[in-house]
């Protein structure tokens, strides 16, 4: 089945394997590559599996059949035929500075002028593994959350010498896909999402290791509470909403605010016996040999939600 163009998926784990799906669900040739011969292989049988799943449950994304898309999707013996003649490629191998590193050396030997090469890393910022390439200008990350299929958010990170051209054609490239882009205009480690993230998971660690909530508690005031409300709005346009306006919000709870947080206090490392019993608690709610069933709940209440969204509009 002809596509649109090629577009070349370098890591064939879960991320690897979502990008697939996505660019296979817009009518794209899609090729994969892993080192590990035996990953390539089995992501295909996957993908197959979880394109007849989504589109058994009407949950497939795109206009093309599952056997269509997966016809789109094909898998390569060696890197160099994997990114031949692909306009974008996007790179998912493990989070590890020098594996991209390496990584992305291979690609700059085999990327043309007008390739974009494109890297799913969480934290590691472009110039990192970009400064030395030839074709440094065509590097940036597009950081998905996970898991990419069921949350449409892209993080879209250029290096100091990305070319803005490379960066606008990325954006209207995640929103044919159906994804949100949203661009970091500069470079900081961790990016938005995960800086956004990470303070929200070291106060609620916080909370359990002074003895102040349960861990269901703490989910349940994400789950039931703020999440409801932000999976509408922002934090800034609730706290529009939540006065006549962000000038008032200010005025009202500026202080409170900055009382409460000079509370915080300092960074919890993630181990001892917090681990222990954040560990414990959670395996009441979901025992470890159920973590896959409750992977399938969570999917499918982010498809729906999706799906929500999408018929609610803006």
């Amino acid at each position: 089945m002809a596509g649109k163009g090629k577009i070349a998926i370098v890591g064939c784990g879960l991320i690897g394997r979502s990008w697939s799906m996505l660019f296979a669900s817009a009518g794209y040739n899609v090729v994969i590559f892993d080192k590990d011969e035996t990953a390539s292989l089995d992501a295909l049988t996957t993908i197959k599996e979880e394109l007849h799943k989504l589109e058994s449950s009407q949950l497939l994304r795109g206009d093309l059949s599952a056997e269509e898309q997966l016809k789109l999707i094909s898998r390569a013996e060696d890197l160099e035929s994997c990114v031949k003649d692909a306009f974008f490629v996007q790179e998912s191998v493990p989070e590890c500075e020098e594996m991209k590193k390496i990584i992305f050396n291979k690609l700059d030997k085999f990327a043309t002028d007008d390739m974009i090469l494109s890297s799913s890393t969480s934290c590691i910022t472009p110039s990192t593994f970009s400064e030395n390439l030839k074709h440094r200008s065509q590097v940036l990350v597009a950081h998905p959350a996970n898991p990419p299929y069921y949350v449409p958010i892209v993080e879209i990170v250029p290096s100091p010498w990305t070319n803005p051209d490379v960066v606008a054609k990325t954006v209207e490239l995640m929103k044919e896909i159906g994804q949100k882009p949203v661009t970091v205009k500069k470079e900081i480690y961790g990016f938005a999402i995960n800086r956004m993230q990470y303070a929200i998971i070291n106060e609620c660690w916080r909370l359990v290791q002074d003895g102040v909530m349960s861990v269901e508690d703490i989910d349940a005031v994400m789950s039931e509470g703020l999440g409801m409300r932000y999976a509408f709005l922002g934090p800034f346009e609730t706290c529009q909403l939540n006065a006549d306006g962000m000038m008032d919000y200010c005025n009202r709870y500026a202080n409170g605010i900055f009382n409460v947080s000079e509370t915080f206090g300092p960074v919890p490392k993630m181990e001892g016996k917090v681990a222990e019993e954040i560990h414990n608690q959670l395996c009441e709610k979901v025992p470890l040999h159920s973590l896959d069933v409750r992977r399938k709940w969570r999917d499918e209440r982010l498809a729906c939600l999706a799906k929500l969204k999408k018929s609610m509009g803006n």
